[in-house]
C-alpha cells in the first residue's frame, strides 16, 4: 500500500486487502462467547413468536410494553477479524464488484471519483444482496450475512470503536409477538409463507394460475374467519356485559328498607327500584336478542372455518407444510424488489442512498436508532395520543390490529405506509410500514408513517367519495378552501405529526377547522383529553362537544 494514502483510510482497507474474490474466508478461530446463529438471533424458525395474519389475535388491547432496550452483554460478533470475509464471500461476480468498488471509494482522494465510487458502491451492494437474500432465508443464515442484511454493516473498520460497540448491544433475538421485523426476518417470514407477500403491480408470471388461484381464495376464507371470530367475541362480550348489568339491577331492587312503625316488613319499592325493574324489563329483551345474534355469529364462524380447511385440502399438503416447506424464493425475490421500493421511498429523492453504516453518516445512539424495541415504544407513544389508530370498524365493532411494521437499514427520514390492509381481507388484515432505522427522530419518522397510515386507511374507507366524506373529505375540502398548492396527502401526515406531538401537549400550532377535524375522527386518548380541557377555551370547547355528542345523535 502506497504511503501517501491517509493512516485512516489505510485502516478501513486492512480487512478488505485480506479478502479474495471468489473465494470463501478461512474461518478464525472462534472467540470465546458463542457466536452461533441460534445464540444470536435465537430461534431460527421464530415459532412462538413470528405470528401468520392467520394466527392474528384481534383481542390484544394493547402493545406488548418494552421493558430491556440493550443486550446485558455485548455481542462479540463484530469482533470476529474476518467479519467482512464472510458477510461478502461466496456470491460470485456480485460480490467481487462490491469488493472493488468499496476499495475504490475507501481509497480515492479525489471528491469527484469518490462520488463516482460511492455511486458504484450502491449498485454493487444491493446486487449482491439481491443474491444472497437466499441464504438469509435458509434454515440456518449465516450470521454475517443477516447481519450486512439487517443493518448494512459490511465493514466494521468503518465505524469508530464506539459505533461498534453500539451495534453489540442491540438485541437481536425476537424477544415479542409484535409483528415488527429486521429486513432479514421479514424476507425469511415471507419465504416461508409465515406472511403474505407485499401487493404490487407486476404479475407473477411462473407461478402457476391454480395456485394464485387457491391462495387468493385462501386469504379471502381466512379474512371471512377472522372477521367472524371478531364478530363473535363482540357479542359474547356484549351479552356478559348485560348479565353483569342485570345482576346489578336486581340486586338493587333486592335490598329493601324496613318501614317504620311495622315490625319485620320490608318496605315497598322505591323510585329508583322501580326504574331498576323497567330497566330488567329492556335488558332482558336485549339479552335474548344478542344471544340469537351469538347463535349466528357462532355459525357463521363454524361455517368460515370449514371453508378455510376445504381449502386448505384443496391445496395439497405441499402447500401446508410451512414453515418448514422449502422457501418459495421466486417470491423472496419479488418481496425483496418490493422492500428496495420502500427504502427508497423513506431515503427520498434527494435523501442519503448510501446503504452501508459508516461514521461519517452514523451519529445516533443505541435509544436513537431504529430498532425493534424502539420502534415498538414508538407505537406505543403513538397509540397512547392516538387511541383508535390501530383500530378498524367492523360491523359495529372496533377490530384493533397492530400492523406489520418493516425496519429498513437506511438513512431516511420519513415511514410511509405501503399497505393499509391486504385487498382480500379488509376488515382483519394488518397494514404494512416501513420504518428507516438511521433517522435524524425515530418518533417523527414512524409518526409519518402512521400518519400515512391514517390517510389511507380513512381514504380507502370513503372510496370514491373521499374528497366529500370522512377525514380525508373534510381534510380536502379545508385544503381547498385555502388554496393551498401540493400534495394533500403530505400537508395532511405534517399536520398529524403536529398533531400528536404539539397538540397532545396543549401547543395550539394547527389552524382551527384542522384541529375540529382531528378532534372528532381522530380523538386523543380521554386522559390527554382531560388534560387539555383544563389547557384553554378552545380545547374546552371541542371536549364540550364530545359531551353534548353522548347526549344526542352525533355532530
Amino acid at each position: 500500500m502506497s504511503d501517501d494514502i491517509d493512516p485512516e483510510i489505510a485502516a478501513l482497507l486492512g480487512d478488505i486487502d485480506t479478502y479474495k474474490p471468489g473465494s470463501q474466508a478461512t474461518p478464525p478461530p472462534q472467540p470465546p462467547q458463542d457466536t452461533s446463529f441460534d445464540a444470536l438471533f435465537g430461534d431460527s424458525d421464530g415459532e412462538g413468536s413470528e405470528r401468520t395474519e392467520a394466527e392474528m389475535e384481534l383481542a390484544n388491547r394493547t402493545i406488548e410494553p418494552v421493558t430491556k432496550f440493550e443486550e446485558d452483554k455485548p455481542n462479540v460478533f463484530f469482533d470476529d477479524p474476518q467479519y467482512y470475509q464472510k458477510a461478502i464471500a461466496g456470491e460470485g461476480e456480485s460480490s467481487k464488484r462490491f469488493h472493488e468498488s468499496l476499495k475504490k471509494y475507501l481509497s480515492a482522494s479525489d471528491p469527484k471519483d469518490r462520488g463516482l465510487y460511492r455511486q458504484q458502491v450502491i449498485v454493487s451492494y444491493w446486487n449482491m444482496v439481491n443474491d444472497l437474500v437466499a441464504k438469509v432465508a435458509a434454515s440456518s443464515p449465516i450470521p454475517q450475512k443477516q447481519l450486512l442484511v439487517r443493518f448494512g454493516f459490511a465493514l466494521p473498520t468503518m465505524l469508530a470503536p464506539e459505533q461498534k460497540q453500539l451495534f453489540s448491544r442491540v438485541i437481536h433475538a425476537r424477544t415479542t409477538t409484535a409483528p415488527v421485523y429486521y429486513l432479514d426476518e421479514w424476507l425469511r417470514a415471507i419465504a416461508l409463507g409465515q406472511a403474505t407477500q407485499s401487493s404490487t403491480d407486476e404479475v407473477k408470471s411462473t407461478r402457476s394460475d391454480a395456485k394464485n388461484r387457491f391462495g387468493g381464495l385462501l386469504q379471502k376464507a381466512v379474512g371471512k374467519r377472522d372477521a367472524a371470530e371478531s364478530t363473535l367475541r363482540a357479542k359474547a362480550e356484549e351479552r356478559r356485559s348485560l348479565e353483569g348489568t342485570l345482576r346489578d339491577r336486581v340486586e338493587q331492587t333486592s335490598q329493601h328498607d324496613a318501614m317504620p312503625g311495622y315490625r319485620n316488613v320490608p318496605g315497598p319499592y322505591t323510585e329508583g327500584q322501580k326504574r331498576s325493574l323497567n330497566e330488567v324489563s329492556e335488558i332482558l329483551k336485549r339479552l335474548l336478542s344478542v344471544d340469537r345474534e351469538l347463535g349466528s355469529a357462532m355459525a357463521a364462524y363454524d361455517e368460515a372455518t370449514r371453508d378455510v380447511q376445504g381449502i386448505q385440502q384443496k391445496m395439497g399438503p405441499e402447500e401446508e407444510e410451512a414453515p418448514e416447506r422449502k422457501a418459495d424464493l421466486e417470491a423472496l425475490t419479488q418481496e425483496f424488489q418490493t422492500a428496495r421500493q420502500m427504502l427508497k421511498m423513506c431515503v427520498g429523492r434527494q435523501g442519503n442512498h448510501f446503504p452501508l453504516v459508516a461514521k461519517e453518516y452514523f451519529h445516533l445512539n443505541l435509544r436513537e436508532m431504529g430498532t425493534r424495541e424502539n420502534v415498538i415504544d414508538a407505537l406505543a407513544w403513538i397509540e397512547g395520543i392516538d387511541a383508535q389508530v390501530f383500530c378498524r370498524p367492523h360491523k359495529g365493532s372496533l377490530n384493533r390490529i397492530e400492523p406489520y411494521v418493516l425496519m429498513l437499514p437506511c438513512y431516511g427520514d420519513q415511514g410511509i405506509c405501503w399497505e393499509p390492509f391486504n385487498r382480500f381481507s379488509r376488515h382483519t388484515s394488518r397494514a404494512r410500514l416501513a420504518v428507516p432505522m438511521y433517522p435524524k427522530n425515530l418518533r417523527v419518522s414512524v409518526a409519518y408513517a402512521v400518519g400515512d397510515l391514517r390517510w389511507q386507511a380513512a381514504k380507502e374507507k370513503a372510496s370514491y367519495y373521499w374528497m366529500e366524506e370522512g377525514l380525508t373529505g373534510y381534510y380536502y375540502q379545508w385544503f381547498i378552501k385555502q388554496k393551498l398548492k401540493g400534495d394533500v396527502k403530505e400537508f395532511f401526515i405534517l399536520d398529524y405529526i403536529t398533531w400528536v406531538t404539539r397538540e397532545s401537549d396543549g401547543m395550539q400550532k394547527l389552524d382551527k377547522e384542522v384541529r375540529g377535524i382531528f378532534w372528532r375522527f381522530m380523538p386523543f386518548s380521554q386522559p390527554i383529553k382531560d388534560k387539555l380541557r383544563d389547557r384553554s377555551v378552545v380545547y374546552q370547547e371541542l371536549y364540550q362537544r364530545d359531551v353534548n355528542k353522548t347526549l344526542s345523535d352525533g355532530y
